[in-house]
């Protein structure tokens, strides 16, 4: 049974949601909700271009075959009956068989026609049929699916998951590394009706133990014998666990119920296709598809449920805010290589790219310990997102080889870096209207710009993004000496990804650019520097969490909107700026409130050697700081190594030490670092608003954070203000 359902229809009629029985009976009036709401706290809203929406909607598909006709047995006429017939309904659910009203508007592109993934799939299918959809490499060999294909092979794949036994609203977990398989497995999952459950390749077996349950997973789809070995060690903890599929090697052994992907995929080859055209026939926009498991790190993982609505219109949204060529026009290619477990490397690599017709092509499992620059350099995408450490590794690189070049390079580059931030600080300034760039800038370009980014594999590539952590504004400064903007975007897996992405029309450094189209920002209870907490609306707003009702009603209030936790303000022009965290918000002894990420920042640009900075103060007399070093990582487990970065050898010898070690520098054991060091906080001392915040104490500490060490989650952040470190000066 359904909890709700709702759409306000467009102008001239929409798809509704049928509402579930169960509750008393409302008018559809009751079902409808405005994105008009009235707010007396300070709110900024998403442009609207109806224009762009028009030529990014999807266009209706045709009836000529079984498949396409199922993508259209939501007629419009039927769904305005139901909806008469519905139940009150309700903006949240918890229920895995819930259904939620839509956050249908009256206008733009939060009015568009609510979609299945199905209906969007179809779609794409139909009118990019023979455009590359996804492309990988085996061996020295090129591998590719057209859209028709991965359309045909992603049904196949749902045909072989309900020869398995897949339930309706239960999930397939998915353990590894991007490939084809992950992809056609996610969406064949939500085919079938079934959830798609991305899980962490870094989970142990108790952490997949709990995902598999908590989504009561039938099937579990792992890349390798290593992946495999973590499901044997919990299967019998599975009561709804019925099938394992491997996608990579050979099997190394024979089990009942463990299939490689060759014999998966033949399962259902040959089945009728009726059973499947039901079932897709009867999933709504507004029920859910997919669940996200957040990193736990203040308790146990939340099940983010996602609708079919959440991602497709999220993908039309974010690919009319960041102007996405349509693939008839110029094909977008991306490089799938950040986890998949998250929804930010979901939407770009599977959801936008496919609203566009775009290609996905994938990276090698090593891709972060070294093959991504040989990914990027063959495939030349025209869209890249990286995280933080993916940017500043790539700064680290760049300036250890720029290190080694003649004087004479050096001074070009530093020359032409400087034109670049300089030229590229007009443009943002003044919203890209800085009328013609110098001479000198054009000079550059041609001597230093062109060549750094066809060695990274970017020539090709305008639209640069980096999300999911803090970035340091030296890290952006860098990329925009090289005139290479990378533009920040902000958003959460309870926000089916982006809530705001800047552009080149649209960019200040260090913010987070403006809301996508249709969705608005509420920023509640701001303080007299306009600080407040960050409040999404939209139609990319989460269903809930799956059976944790204390836990959604937490983050969705009675109005509708969704609390991030996260600190903000708005500045000139509605460019929206992170500020802070609030549970992380320090109150010190003396009752002063304050903001650890400001402070936090401004030491790792004073001091380029840190690699982590975490203020401590909370209840406190004073603020200490524990600082960590920028150290080399082990490639197959994560965790931080004693040898320093080749950039952090180079600084020490600047600063006078021989240091190549952590263990030789932490706990002030190298007088020129630790001199260093307190320098560059005495100068953000200098700047502090007032006394409290001020660092009074800091150390060194012996190892850098890790998600293994424990001071990590799995999306990279800091667990709380306690790390597990006993802290006494």
């Amino acid at each position: 049974m359904s909890e709700a359902v709702a759409v306000e229809p467009p102008q001239a009629g929409g798809l509704l949601g049928s509402c579930g029985a169960g509750e008393s009976s409302a008018s559809l009036d009751d079902c409808i909700t405005d994105t008009a709401n009235e707010s007396s706290e300070e709110e900024s809203t998403g442009e609207k271009d109806e224009e762009m929406a028009a030529r990014h909607a999807a266009p209706p598909t045709s009836s000529s075959t079984k498949t396409e006709a199922a993508a259209e047995v939501q007629s419009s006429d039927t769904q305005l009956v139901n909806a008469h017939q519905g139940p009150e309904c309700r903006l949240w659910t918890t229920r895995r068989d819930g259904e939620v009203k839509l956050r249908v508007g009256d206008s733009g592109v939060a009015a568009e026609t609510p979609l299945t993934v199905n209906q969007m799939f179809a779609a794409a299918a139909e009118r990019f049929g023979d455009f590359t959809a996804l492309g990988w490499k085996e061996g020295e060999q090129q591998k590719t699916l057209s859209y028709k294909e991965y359309y045909q092979t992603c049904r196949n794949a749902a045909k072989s998951f309900l020869k398995l036994g897949l339930e309706r609203y239960h999930g397939v977990g998915i353990l590894g590394f991007n490939s084809a398989e992950w992809f056609i497995a996610d969406i064949g999952a939500i085919l079938a009706g079934g959830f798609a459950v991305g899980i962490y390749t870094t989970n142990s077996p108790e952490a997949c133990h709990y995902v598999a349950e908590n989504a009561k997973a039938n099937i579990i789809v792992v890349e390798n014998h290593k992946q495999l070995q973590k499901i044997l060690q919990i299967e019998d903890k599975l009561p709804h666990l019925k099938a394992i599929i491997q996608y990579k090697d050979a099997l190394k052994e024979k089990r009942p119920n463990l299939y490689s992907w060759a014999e998966f995929m033949e399962l259902g080859r040959n089945d009728p296709d009726e059973p499947l055209d039901a079932i897709i026939a009867s999933q709504k926009p507004n029920q859910c598809c997919t669940l996200i498991y957040t990193s736990g790190t203040t308790g146990q993982p939340k099940g983010v449920m996602l609708s079919h609505d959440n991602i497709t219109w999220t993908a039309l949204s974010t690919g009319i805010h960041v102007n996405l060529k349509d693939a008839t026009q110029s094909q977008e290619v991306v490089v799938s290589y950040l986890p998949l477990s998250h929804i930010a490397a979901q939407m770009v690599d599977i959801w936008v790219v496919m609203r566009v017709g775009g290609a996905t092509y994938f990276a090698q499992p090593d891709a972060l310990k070294g093959s991504l620059v040989n990914t990027l350099k063959e495939v030349r995408p025209t869209a890249f997102m990286g995280v933080p450490r993916v940017w500043e590794k790539m700064q680290e690189k760049m300036k250890s080889v720029g290190a080694k070049s003649s004087a004479v390079r050096r001074k070009v580059a530093a020359w032409a870096k400087d034109v670049g931030l300089q030229t590229n600080l007009t443009k943002m300034n003044q919203n890209a209207a800085a009328g013609r760039a110098p001479v000198s800038y054009h000079i550059a370009k041609k001597l230093v710009f062109k060549k750094v980014r066809k060695a990274l594999g970017l020539d090709r590539c305008s639209k640069c993004y980096t999300g999911a952590a803090p970035i340091t504004k030296d890290t952006l400064e860098f990329f925009l000496s090289l005139d290479i903007p990378v533009y920040e975007l902000y958003g959460m897996s309870e926000s089916t990804g982006p809530h705001t992405i800047s552009k080149p029309e649209a960019f200040k450094l260090t913010s987070c650019g403006k809301e996508i189209p249709g969705c608005k920002t509420k920023l509640h209870s701001p303080d007299e520097e306009g600080n407040g907490e960050i409040c999404f609306w939209g139609r990319h707003v989460f269903m809930g969490y799956l059976n944790m009702a204390d836990k959604t009603q937490e983050a969705i209030d009675e109005d509708g909107w969704l609390h991030s936790g996260d600190l903000g303000k708005h500045s000139e022009g509605g460019f929206l700026f992170i500020t802070g965290r609030i549970k992380e918000m320090i109150i010190t002894a003396g009752g002063e409130n304050i903001p650890p990420i400001p402070i936090e920042d401004a030491v790792k640009e004073a001091v380029p050697l840190i690699s982590n900075a975490m203020l401590i103060g909370d209840k406190r007399k004073f603020l200490s700081m524990l600082l960590t070093i920028k150290c080399q990582v082990n490639a197959e487990t994560g965790d931080p190594e004693d040898e320093l970065t080749p950039e952090a050898v180079e600084l020490c010898r600047k600063l006078g030490s021989n240091a190549t070690r952590v263990s030789e520098v932490a706990g002030g054991r190298d007088r020129a670092v630790h001199a260093a060091i307190q320098e560059g906080i005495n100068r953000v001392n200098e700047k502090a608003t007032s006394n409290a915040q001020r660092i009074q104490k800091w150390v060194v500490l012996d190892r850098d954070f890790s998600v293994g060490g424990g001071e990590l989650g799995q999306c990279g952040e800091c667990v709380g203000r306690l790390i597990g470190f006993i802290f006494e000066f």
